[in-house]
């Protein structure tokens, strides 16, 4: 009897930052050959972590506190070196000010709530009172002196800026701290399927590749699909698209590492993981 292979189940950040991706993905008739499987940052992480998902873009907190049951998929990942233009922290007052004040954080990523951790220590001194909440400007705001809001959430509260606020880049944070990028996630494949699994894990990360330097390379096109239902024009998603970085070289590993490092120096994380990048 022929046993048939199930389809890979793969996840997919239902954010605009993962457009570019599914954008190619549809144009190369791909998804015919995966389960594509859609949800937030800490969705798909808690799904892979169960084996619902066999690969997945997950925090890059997430690779570090569960690295032993994954490995990461080359030449692919969220990035950015300077403005990542949708990982804001929106304050009352001036960053410096902030002390013990209260700050909201955003609870669908950990990856950012551990990098504004880092960066109000380590950069300004600062240790805040951090609690989690939805993520509702307005609503954090009634609570909190600062709200951090990331993806979506935070391209439309950055569009439509309220002037009374001060507004801080963490990407760009990060690289005045650091001069280094910053990696936000990356492409998680769990361990035993990566082993059972070789040949359509090749398939999937040249595929992916191809698919991103597509969407790339038609960008205008991308920003214009992506913003049909959006309050916002084609042309603020193509700023935005341009400052984000997709690959995964040497400087973005580099980057990720010193995250790494300063989140176990402050408790964050239990220890710093490997980057165990499978070769395909």
């Amino acid at each position: 009897m022929v046993v048939k292979q199930l389809r890979p189940r793969v996840g997919h950040i239902q954010f605009i930052n993962c457009f570019p991706l599914f954008y190619g993905l549809i144009e190369k008739k791909f998804l015919l050959e995966v389960d594509l499987i859609k949800g937030n940052p800490s969705d798909l992480d808690r799904m892979l972590k169960d084996n619902l998902l066999d690969l997945a873009p997950i925090p890059s907190i997430a690779y570090a506190r569960n690295y032993r049951d994954y490995v990461i998929m080359p030449e692919i990942s969220i990035s950015c070196d300077g403005d990542v233009k949708s990982i804001y922290l929106f304050s009352k007052v001036p960053i410096e000010e902030l002390g013990r004040k209260k700050v909201a954080l955003t609870n669908i990523s950990a990856t950012s709530q551990a990098l504004l951790r880092i960066i109000m220590a380590k950069k300004y001194g600062a240790a805040p009172e951090y609690f989690s909440s939805a993520p509702e400007l307005g609503a954090m705001l009634l609570e909190a002196d600062a709200a951090l809001l990331i993806g979506d959430d935070a391209l439309r509260a950055k569009y439509k800026q309220d002037p009374r606020l001060y507004i801080y880049d963490l990407g760009l944070e990060w690289k005045h701290m650091t001069g280094l990028p910053m990696v936000f996630s990356v492409w998680a494949i769990r361990r035993d399927f990566a082993r059972r699994r070789m040949d359509q894990v090749r398939l999937i990360k040249d595929t992916f590749v191809e698919c991103m330097n597509y969407s790339l390379e038609h960008i205008e096109d991308v920003a214009e699909k992506a913003a049909q239902w959006e309050t916002f024009p084609a042309e603020y998603l193509v700023e935005y698209f341009a400052s984000l970085r997709f690959d995964f070289d040497q400087r973005k590993q580099e980057g990720l590492m010193r995250y790494y490092q300063e989140a176990c120096g402050m408790g964050l994380i239990q220890e710093v993981p490997p980057l165990d990048i499978v070769e395909v």
